[in-house]
């Protein structure tokens, strides 16, 4: 059973699910950055890197809100993605994302159970 109280609950989830979302467009356009031609790349990598700070900043902002630890490890392996694409390696900086994903995800699905159980979803 997840000890968490109902107000905790619920913005863990909403913090959660819109951190998934966000780093799985960062992924797709990561991806999808490698096919830009030489011309578009440094355009396509500067938004990139906007979009990557943008949800690290949601990330750190639900951290500091909720206080789950998981929101920390997606902020490291964003950073550690940052960092790849930075250095001009999009399509290695997928699997960092993949970590951050996985960690933003746990506190959300531990919320919806807390909330499941008081019948709030």
């Amino acid at each position: 059973m997840v000890s968490m109280d109902l107000p905790t609950a619920v913005k863990s989830y909403q913090f959660g699910e819109r951190a998934k979302s966000g780093l799985i467009m960062i992924s797709q356009l990561s991806i999808a950055l490698t096919g830009f031609s030489e011309q578009e790349r440094a355009g396509g990598k500067r938004m990139l890197l906007l979009m990557m700070e943008s949800v690290r900043s949601e990330l750190q902002f639900a951290l500091r809100d909720t206080g789950q630890q998981d929101f920390l490890k997606a902020i490291n392996a964003l950073s550690d993605a940052i960092s790849i694409v930075e250095g001009n390696q999009p399509e290695q900086a997928t699997e960092r994302i993949a970590v951050a994903i996985s960690a933003s995800t746990t506190p959300a699905q531990e919320a919806w159970q807390v909330l499941t159980e008081h019948g709030l979803l």
